[in-house]
């Protein structure tokens, strides 16, 4: 009875105060107010800067896209973007500050953007340029948004834009780069601090000192391609992970990788974004075909693309790093809609395969992304210990220690020969997979048993043939079965399915930026 008296009293105080409260307005003020506003408001309708001189030299003369064009290809299309301070002004002889700060979607994820526009000042930043990038770092690190870096830029000071990077890679937000243009000097720290880089041929370059100051301070000519092009960065030196032919093909890949990046506890809110039974996609190609596929020898081994395509949905990968390190696949892929990263090696762990698999597990970890090794490992070379083999033996513990420490679900199928120290850091029984299966040619060795050439140890050979079979290990219990090659793709959507309902508990974040070693 209480309750019903105070809710009519609340409603008779509301009445009274609406019919005192006066809802009429004065015709002059209002006007009066609405032509100043509207006076103050023409600001937003000046002229883009795309249609200025410099726009047209940017697009003609340089075969680059205008920022907004580069938005338009990179943001989700007819999805709404909110652009941050649009209209900060420095000194009147320079309008505009050359950089584009906003938040929009890309595959239903929001993320943050800062995008150089190289039609002003060809990029450079300028104080308020850097004042800018760190607001949109911190408006994405408060709102726990991934950044996306669209770099074309002559360069600036900044040094605690790479603080923030570091510290966002760290708490578990991707931070994806495309590099569109010149990246010079300190701006070159952001592509190669990203947690992904992809750089566009022809049009990206990437050095600390041009191809002007090299000239000066040898006297050599070189191009800006030869001195730090795609090709350069995405085959030798691994400071970008993505070769891309032209400006489209980029923001397919950043696209793609902001996917692949955003944490499972991100994506799995994302309306749509949990698989579905009647929604999976199968291979393109038939598992019959995988028997005849399985290697025999590491001495004759078939690209791992061919099996790759006959586990996944659409028979799609996401290849990382497809020019660097080329003995060690790695990518991102989905089976039956769940998404895994995958580590297939075709030869030896080389230098730059190791620091690849290490950087491609780290991803993989901060992102929650179970992994599949498909494991085809050689035995240890038997010449004498060179420069070359050390590095290498140095990489591959780093990959080693690399997978030993990653939390995420692991899962080890040896599809062909896993010989020597290099199988550990494609996740062996000693590594403790979550699952380990064999396909029926697998062989499981130190040594490759037909090295053992010399006189008298014919029986040892023999030995080890019987002793390395798939069959000698599973049935005393080294695994967990004898896959048929067909199967594979079934027993992997099984194992994803139990990684999944885990994942729903309470997962303890990893700590760390990613690294490029």
């Amino acid at each position: 009875h209480m309750n019903i008296c105070l809710s009519c009293a609340c409603e008779q105080v509301a009445n009274r105060c609406s019919s005192e409260r006066s809802l009429t307005f004065d015709s002059q003020t209002f006007h009066r107010l609405y032509d100043q506003t509207e006076l103050e408001l023409r600001t937003l309708n000046c002229p883009e800067k795309s249609c200025t001189e410099g726009g047209i030299i940017h697009v003609e003369r340089n075969r680059k896209l205008l920022v907004h064009d580069r938005l338009s290809l990179l943001l989700d299309p007819g999805a709404p973007f909110l652009e941050l301070s649009p209209l900060e002004l420095e000194h009147r002889e320079r309008p505009f500050v050359p950089s584009c700060l906003c938040l929009g979607k890309v595959g239903g994820l929001w993320c943050g953007v800062v995008a150089n526009d190289a039609t002003v000042k060809g990029g450079t930043a300028f104080p308020i340029t850097v004042a800018k990038q760190l607001r949109a770092q911190e408006v994405a690190k408060a709102c726990g948004v991934p950044m996306v870096y669209v770099v074309d830029s002559g360069g600036a000071y900044l040094p605690l834009t790479f603080y923030n990077e570091a510290i966002m890679s760290a708490a578990g937000l991707a931070q994806v780069a495309i590099v569109v243009g010149s990246c010079t000097a300190g701006g070159a720290y952001i592509p190669t601090m990203a947690d992904e880089a992809v750089m566009v041929s022809g049009i990206g370059s990437l050095f600390l000192a041009g191809p002007p100051l090299v000239r000066a301070a040898t006297g050599e000519n070189v191009s800006a391609e030869q001195l730090g092009g795609a090709h350069l960065h995405a085959s030798i030196s691994g400071c970008v992970d993505h070769f891309a032919e032209n400006e489209a093909e980029g923001f397919a890949m950043v696209r793609a990788a902001i996917q692949t990046l955003a944490p499972m506890s991100i994506s799995r809110k994302v309306p749509g974004s949990s698989p579905k039974a009647d929604n999976t996609e199968p291979p393109l190609y038939s598992a019959e075909e995988l028997p005849g596929l399985a290697p025999k020898s590491y001495r004759h081994s078939l690209d791992p693309r061919l099996i790759i395509a006959r586990l996944v949905d659409g028979s799609r990968l996401f290849e990382f790093k497809s020019r660097y390190g080329p003995t060690l696949l790695t990518g991102f892929a989905h089976i039956d809609s769940w998404p895994l990263g995958i580590l297939a090696n075709y030869g030896e762990l080389t230098y730059a395969a190791a620091l690849k698999g290490s950087h491609f597990v780290r991803l993989c970890e901060q992102a929650e992304i179970p992994i599949l090794f498909l494991t085809h490992t050689a035995p240890p070379p038997i010449h004498p210990l060179d420069i070359t083999t050390a590095e290498a033996l140095k990489a591959q513990g780093t990959m080693m220690a690399t997978v030993a420490c990653s939390r995420v679900p692991k899962i080890t199928i040896v599809t062909g020969n896993a010989y020597g120290a290099q199988s550990y850091a494609m996740c062996s029984r000693a590594f403790s997979p979550h699952f380990l299966f064999l396909w029926p040619n697998a062989s499981i060795c130190m040594v490759d048993p037909d090295q053992m050439t010399c006189v008298g140890q014919k029986e040892l050979r023999e030995r080890l043939h019987v002793e390395s079979s798939a069959f000698y290990s599973t049935a005393r219990l080294w695994d967990d079965g004898v896959l048929q090659p067909q199967n594979t793709r079934p027993v992997l959507s099984q194992c994803l399915q139990i990684f999944a309902q885990k994942r729903s508990s309470p997962h303890p974040h990893f700590h760390g930026p990613i690294l490029r070693f």
